[in-house]
């Protein structure tokens, strides 16, 4: 079977989504987020980039101006408690809480129970693998196109 062949038969399985990468506050470095916004575009997904620097709000519009199924948040800083709180609170008040938030960065993983009660779907940390990434993200969105 052709590499081809296989990609597109990962492509008829995969639910279309659209998905913002956003990098919050002051955070300036941004290879990984741009890694990964690689990595799903190879998968078939269709993704915006934010670019670095931008407020909570910027997020949240972004991804609703964009109708994005995902938010993927970026952070290096240590931020991600409460930047990551804001833009759920933004997406919420903004009658879009549907939108799936993932999160990734260096995040220790004692705050990662936190995240998720904020409503966090997953959390992504350094060293994961583009498998994980994009199969983490197809499961989320089969299961969130089911939930419907």
């Amino acid at each position: 079977m052709s590499g081809t062949a296989d990609r597109e038969g990962l492509d008829r399985k995969r639910v279309p989504a659209r998905i913002l990468i956003g990098k919050a506050g002051l955070d300036g470095h941004d290879r990984g987020a741009k890694y990964v916004a690689h990595v799903l575009r190879d998968a078939g997904y269709e993704v915006i980039y934010t670019g670095i620097r931008r407020s909570p709000e910027q997020i949240a519009d972004t991804a609703i101006q964009e109708d994005v199924a995902v938010v993927g948040l970026s952070i290096l800083s240590g931020a991600h408690k409460i930047l990551f709180k804001r833009v759920i609170d933004l997406l919420h008040e903004r009658g879009a809480g549907d939108i799936l938030v993932v999160a990734g960065g260096t995040i220790p993983s004692c705050d990662v129970p936190y995240l998720k009660e904020l409503g966090v779907a997953a959390v992504l940390t350094p060293g994961a693998s583009s498998k994980s990434i994009v199969e983490t993200l197809d499961a989320l969105l089969k299961q969130r196109q089911g939930a419907a």
